[in-house]
């Protein structure tokens, strides 16, 4: 079975959301831990934390629009290694911030990778043959918001 590296990613980063949220809930009671609530210190670790659930959805997003698209070509590969390239930067990123704040200029990494991936998708997306298709060939996605009892569908 091939697994999709923007679909592993994507889960591994949701699970490293939950865990660093863990870790980061262990000690936010602390007024003064990390230099206080509004600190810059505790700032950077917040935006490494939320950057694990954000870029995860971003590598699922991803995976799952590449896989309705025709075949894998060189930009679909350069696009996924840009979006785990981002992801994999951003919270190493603020890590390194938050104890060298003048260090950030290696925002960089993460951010042009980003942009990439994301500017790539965009142009595949457009390219493809039959990208209007694409919309109207998608199964519908509805909600039902009756509730259900163990007697009904």
């Amino acid at each position: 079975m091939d697994s999709n590296p923007n679909l592993v990613l994507a889960w591994l980063w949701i699970l490293l959301g939950f865990v660093s949220g863990m870790v980061l809930g262990l000690f936010f009671h602390g007024e003064s831990w990390l230099g206080g609530y509004g600190s810059y210190r505790r700032r950077m670790y917040r935006l490494g934390h939320i950057s694990f659930f954000g870029l995860g959805v971003v590598n699922f997003i991803f995976a799952m629009t590449v896989q309705k698209m025709a075949g894998p070509g060189p930009l679909v590969g350069l696009a996924s290694w840009a979006f785990i390239a981002g992801a994999v930067t951003m919270p190493l990123c603020c890590g390194v911030m938050a104890h060298f704040p003048g260090a950030r200029l290696v925002f960089a990494v993460p951010v042009v990778s980003l942009i990439l991936g994301g500017a790539l998708t965009l142009a595949i997306i457009l390219r493809a043959p039959n990208s209007a298709d694409l919309a109207k060939n998608s199964p519908a996605v509805t909600f039902n918001l009756q509730p259900s009892t163990s007697n009904s569908p």
